[in-house]
């Protein structure tokens, strides 16, 4: 098992390259894990390690759930079901996904995701309504918005337009 190491790094020889790894930006505990293993710690070894992180404040897996959903939805417009998603497929406690997700403002969410479907429904407009609407439907649901709210936000959009 080489990751790119020739030999088995000490535990203070890892730790200190870790840190640097946690310093750079927020890890998640299984991503730290998974770096200490590469190096070919110990299950020992890596455990007290992390701990030593967590102490010293390099790890907080609740820092790095609100850090990752607050990017996500800023930079790429992801809905909570998505980030919720990700965050699970990361290992993530429920308790640190839920505080995570309570990172994101309301107002601005609803706001992300009407501009979404307007842009959405403005770019399939020579599409049949029928059509349109599903197309728009499938475009957020990939996104990770929920499925009331999106159909809330096409109505009131067609609603606008009808005005």
């Amino acid at each position: 098992m080489n990751n790119g190491f020739s030999k088995k790094l000490t535990p203070d020889s890892a730790f200190t390259k870790v840190k640097h790894y946690c310093a750079y930006q927020e890890r998640s505990h299984a991503e730290v894990k998974e770096k200490l293993y590469g190096y070919g710690l110990r299950k020992d070894e890596v455990e007290i390690l992390l701990s030593r992180l967590i102490e010293e404040n390099y790890l907080n897996e609740e820092r790095y759930a609100k850090q990752f959903a607050g990017g996500k939805f800023r930079m790429k417009k992801w809905g909570r079901v998505k980030i919720g998603y990700e965050l699970k497929q990361k290992r993530i406690s429920a308790y640190n996904i839920r505080k995570g997700l309570e990172e994101i403002d309301e107002e601005q969410y609803q706001s992300v995701l009407k501009k979404l479907v307007a842009d959405k429904w403005k770019s399939l407009k020579n599409e049949q309504h029928i059509v349109r609407q599903m197309k728009t439907q499938q475009y957020l649901l990939q996104k990770g918005f929920e499925p009331a709210l999106i159909k809330l936000a096409i109505t009131e959009l067609r609603k606008e337009a009808t005005d």
